[in-house]
């Protein structure tokens, strides 16, 4: 007979077998559905269980949305953009993903996903493509600076379809 008990992953909130990446904390078990999930719940636990008497952020339904723009020296190949989007929309937490010319634009969900995550993936696309490319892709986005914040308030008044 088949166990079909699940438990629900206090990061994404999907229902998963007991013991999937199982992590023990404050004496409670918890699963979870991808490594992804599980490092996330690791760095700060209580933004998902909260504290006694006072629900967590997550549990509050709440989002905290990041976005980054970033800038290169000239035009992402199509080919790269296209690797590029598929990879970090395989992410849990990625909410959009926007690259138009030289400029990519990156929002997610700081609950389900880091910038460390993102980083991640966007090395294992350069393994998996061997190009320069993702290297100039992942050094603009380790060195996020004050320029890019300023970049991201212009953007935020104009159009781009109601996201960053």
């Amino acid at each position: 007979m088949k166990n079909d008990i699940k438990v629900r992953d206090p990061v994404c909130e999907m229902n998963v077998s007991p013991g999937n990446f199982d992590y023990k904390y404050i004496g409670n078990n918890y699963s979870f559905c991808s490594k992804q999930c599980h490092d996330r719940f690791i760095a700060n636990p209580h933004l998902y269980i909260g504290q006694p008497g006072k629900p967590s952020a997550k549990q509050q339904g709440k989002t905290i949305l990041k976005c980054r723009t970033l800038k290169l020296d000239r035009n992402i190949p199509d080919d790269i953009s296209r690797e590029l989007q598929l990879a970090l929309k395989k992410m849990m937490g990625i909410k959009q993903i926007v690259i138009e010319n030289n400029i990519i634009r990156i929002t997610y969900d700081l609950l389900e996903a880091t910038a460390e995550q993102i980083e991640s993936v966007i090395s294992e696309t350069n393994e998996k493509l061997s190009s320069n490319w993702i290297d100039k892709i992942i050094s603009a986005f380790i060195h996020y600076s004050e320029e890019t914040e300023l970049d991201n308030l212009e953007d935020q008044h104009s159009t781009h379809n109601g996201h960053c």
